[in-house]
């Protein structure tokens, strides 16, 4: 059975820009948005850091840190458009008494072979998962790892979460750090099929076929319905940059046939 989290605090949650008239979209308009939304998570994940600093500093309890988190959390997950999972992840040794802490719920979900469908927010409880040892040492994760050592904003994926949703998700994770010692990242995860609902509509409005890829090339939208999420684009490096995010909009010249 899924815990209840505390009653959350009123807050506003992620203000996605307002979508203008439909008109002709070229790549660089279009990373533009995305870049938009990506920097609107980011800012929101940037004011939750710097509350768990001011308001925990560099050792807490269990109940404390899920008090602060889910105060900030849950109204978002009930109101915004796009995230469907957000938290804190600690550092080992950073909770007393745990070697590793999840302060993370999920959103309402529309369907799901874990929760089925959800019409409020859940807390992720890791007891329940029998497969989910993988996460008794986090330090190796990418959405982990790499803001770790870069002490900068992450994106992780596309890839398939099996821990929580069964559905391909980006991870957007920023380092939190206090006198050169890391206790943990906030993250939030955007579940793809609700970004496509965001950025689909430029994608149709661009006068060639675009697709979102990842550093390494791999979709994560396409404005083609035969190019799937997970196909491989060659030359993504000649794509037009998503600011503040490793992700590129890109023409679909060129796609491998098979995701692998």
């Amino acid at each position: 059975m899924v815990a209840r989290a505390p009653t959350p605090e009123k807050g506003a949650p992620t203000q996605l820009p307002e979508r203008p008239a439909a008109e002709s979209k070229d790549a660089t308009s279009v990373a533009h948005e995305i870049s938009t939304l990506f920097a609107a998570v980011f800012d929101t994940l940037e004011s939750w850091r710097t509350k768990i600093l001011s308001t925990l500093g560099t050792s807490t309890t269990q109940a404390a840190l899920d008090d602060v988190v889910s105060r900030r959390v849950l109204p978002l997950l009930t109101d915004d458009a796009l995230v469907i999972g957000a938290g804190f992840i600690a550092s080992p040794d950073y909770v007393h008494g745990r070697n590793v802490h999840f302060a993370w719920w999920l959103g309402p979900l529309e369907s799901g072979p874990i929760f089925g469908s959800t019409q409020e927010p859940t807390r992720l409880d890791l007891s329940t998962r029998g497969y989910a040892d993988y996460l008794r040492d986090v330090r190796g994760l990418e959405w982990y790892a790499t803001p770790a050592a870069t002490m900068l904003g992450h994106v992780t994926g596309p890839y398939v979460d099996h821990l929580c949703t069964c559905d391909y998700i980006l991870t957007l994770t920023l380092p939190v750090q206090a006198d050169d010692r890391m206790l943990g990242v906030v993250g939030a995860d955007i579940a793809v099929r609700r970004l496509e609902r965001e950025v689909i509509p430029d994608f149709l409005a661009s006068d060639e076929p675009l697709a979102l890829v990842n550093a390494d090339g791999r979709v994560v939208v396409s404005g083609e319905a035969s190019v799937a999420a997970g196909s491989l684009v060659r030359d993504a490096s000649e794509g037009t940059v998503c600011a503040g995010t490793p992700l590129r909009v890109v023409s679909l010249g060129t796609i491998h046939d098979n995701p692998s």
